[in-house]
């Protein structure tokens, strides 16, 4: 079919048109919007639905997102049921508390949007020098991640709103020092046990399995022994750097880059300044920011008088702790590094020049200007190496731009061959051998998901074709052919056989510790005289002696109203211990700022509990329904409790 559709281009494109346009004509466009929209609902909240379509979508975003963050990340982890259904959760949670936020009138104000905004780290690094946003770089960014700056905002202000919800209780939450003491003693209390280990390794090596264990273990395991499908593949790789080759920047062309950008390249002016604040934060009261503004206006008329006071007029009044023991002092500064009314003002002065009382969501300022540093713009020669590098670079990204659209043609059009392509454009064609899933931690485009879900999926496999040019990463296009595929195969017992053994050893061994640990357990309560142990260790949850977490466990989970007192714990291919808890150990009295700083983290855990109970009310009242079925394995993956610790 694929064929026909190739050479009859033409052909399938007019009858497509015939098919589709009178569609239109009788249904209107109304009816496929519908139709593309609808979807199985997955969830309700507040009555309104949530469709799998929408779920899907956000799906891949957070799966892009995490991509880009972390490319080594295991493809399988992020598109399992787990991670799918976690998700749905999270999807669910943010439009209950949207919903919440909308009954509650909880809005954002533009100046609060603008000040979020301007403190993320990620669009503060998008600055010019001279402080203005590259709205370009901007775009770009958020494309990456599949939203316009419209979407990205609105998400924004949707978060801050919800935000507010949660804030009104755990912002309000606290623990009374009693309280907290009482919990935070008895979670690091401590306890002086003996252990009797029963170690795996050591039942094993007195274990001798006949060939029948062997093959026995083998066949009712043999997906551990299976060598996953494989495919040589040849394939063809665009990226700025195949796409550089060659390129040659000429004299002339330098020059016209160095008279456009010589001022730029060599470095921005900086500012030095000195300024006196006196508080008044925007959610103060009027009457409070009208006596500060008085204040501040009676202080520049004391340093108008005379300005060379202004240092110790600073020290005296000056209400930024950081600057006033240096006499208001902020030394150099670029545009980008201050509030942009500061800035703007202190860029505005001449050197001993002092601004009137300048308003900023921190209070008011006098700022005087002490120093002005210019950049020596540089010589052409001086700055030679350094734009070449640059102009290539901007030929490169524009020539890929150039070649991407050929590059894809080419390996759709001629499917049976990437040669023709990689010819015209001067690439190179490699071979390798790779598997559907790439060995942990392996990166590059070879381990792109996109890419091995192409090269493995059937057309690829059965017919030999070229894959589609696949973005792997910013400027790179990767296109692909399967040369011999190997599907997956159980490996022969006499080729894992050592394997085979060894697991065979492990498994039985870990069973013969656990058999003999329960006995000693067993036998230990009936006659505790009996039991011959090794010296007493004092453990905790903070001081775990480097023992298994489930000994650790065992320990302080054992009932101590009778001591001494036995308990067992699995250590699973580690075999099993005895714990025999001797006596509990108080704990020790903190020094007073160790203890300030449990009680805090105490108290965020009870804020973050009392935010998870708060969500579990919002979702009764807005009758909120998961109508997708949760995985087995899933966790509560909502989490409210982290998130709400994050925020705090």
């Amino acid at each position: 079919m694929f064929d026909f559709i190739r050479k009859h281009t033409k052909v399938v494109m007019g009858l497509l048109f015939l098919l589709i346009v009178p569609s239109f004509v009788l249904f209107g466009m109304n009816g496929y919007n519908e139709s593309a929209s609808k979807g199985a609902v997955v969830a309700k909240v507040d009555g309104q639905e949530i469709l799998q379509t929408e779920w899907d979508q956000a799906h891949q975003r957070e799966v892009d997102q995490l991509r880009v963050s972390m490319p080594t990340i295991d493809a399988k982890l992020l598109d399992s049921p787990e991670a799918r259904y976690a998700t749905l959760e999270r999807l669910v949670r943010n439009r209950v508390l949207a919903a919440a936020a909308v009954k509650s009138k909880l809005g954002i104000s533009d100046q609060k949007l603008a000040r979020d905004l301007r403190e993320n780290p990620d669009i503060a690094a998008l600055r010019r020098p001279d402080g203005s946003l590259d709205v370009e770089r901007y775009r770009q960014l958020l494309g990456s991640q599949g939203m316009s700056p419209e979407m990205f905002e609105a998400n924004v202000r949707a978060d801050l709103s919800s935000r507010q919800v949660l804030q009104g209780v755990t912002g309000t939450a606290f623990a009374p020092v009693l309280v907290s003491d009482i919990a935070l003693n008895a979670y690091f209390e401590k306890r002086e046990i003996q252990i009797a280990r029963f170690s795996a390794s050591d039942y094993a090596a007195k274990l001798n399995p006949t060939d029948a264990d062997l093959e026995a273990f083998y066949k009712a395991n043999e997906n551990l022994f299976q060598a996953p499908e494989q495919a040589a593949i040849e394939y063809v790789l665009l990226n700025l750097e195949a796409v550089s080759k060659g390129l040659m920047v000429n004299e002339q062309e330098l020059r016209a880059y160095y008279d456009q950008n010589a001022e730029r390249l060599s470095g921005s002016e900086e500012r030095r300044a000195s300024h006196i604040l006196v508080n008044a934060p925007k959610s103060a009261p009027d009457a409070e920011r009208q006596a500060a503004k008085a204040k501040a206006s009676a202080l520049l008329a004391e340093v108008k008088k005379a300005p060379e006071s202004f240092a110790d007029v600073a020290r005296k009044n000056s209400q930024d702790t950081g600057s006033a023991a240096q006499g208001g002092d902020l030394n150099f500064f670029a545009r980008g590094a201050m509030v942009k009314v500061f800035e703007d003002a202190a860029f505005a002065l001449k050197k001993n020049e002092i601004s009137e009382v300048v308003e900023s969501e921190f209070g008011y300022h006098i700022i005087k200007l002490t120093d002005v540093r210019t950049p020596k713009v540089r010589t052409f020669e001086e700055m030679k190496a350094e734009m070449e590098g640059d102009v290539k670079k901007q030929q490169a990204q524009k020539k890929f731009s150039e070649t991407a659209e050929a590059f894809t043609n080419g390996v759709y059009e001629q499917a049976d061959t990437l040669r023709p392509i990689a010819d015209r454009l001067k690439l190179e064609v490699r071979t390798t051998s790779i598997t559907r899933t790439p060995a942990p931690g392996a990166a590059g485009p070879l381990a792109n998901a996109k890419f091995l879900n192409a090269i493995f999926a059937a057309e690829s496999i059965e017919k030999k074709r070229n894959t589609e040019a696949i973005e792997v990463a910013p400027n790179q296009l990767l296109a692909g052919r399967v040369i011999e595929y190997t599907p997956a195969r159980t490996r022969p017992l006499a080729e894992v056989k050592d394997d085979v053994r060894q697991r065979w050893l492990a498994k039985r061994g870990a069973e013969e510790a656990r058999k003999d640990g329960m006995a000693k357990l067993a036998a230990w309560k009936a006659a505790p005289a009996e039991a011959t142990l090794p010296a007493a260790v004092v453990v905790s949850r903070a001081q775990t002696q480097n023992l298994p977490g489930p000994v650790v466990d065992a320990a302080l989970k054992t009932d101590a109203t009778t001591l001494p007192a036995f308990a067992g714990a699995d250590l699973g291919p580690g075999g099993y211990a005895v714990v025999k808890v001797l006596k509990v150990v108080p704990r020790e009295a903190p020094a007073e700022a160790e203890a300030k700083q449990d009680r805090g983290q105490y108290a965020q855990w009870w804020a973050s509990a009392e935010g998870l109970a708060y969500y579990d009310i919002l979702k009764e009242r807005f009758k909120t329904t998961i109508l997708a079925p949760k995985p087995a394995a899933a966790k509560d993956s909502s989490d409210l409790t982290a998130d709400v610790g994050a925020k705090r």
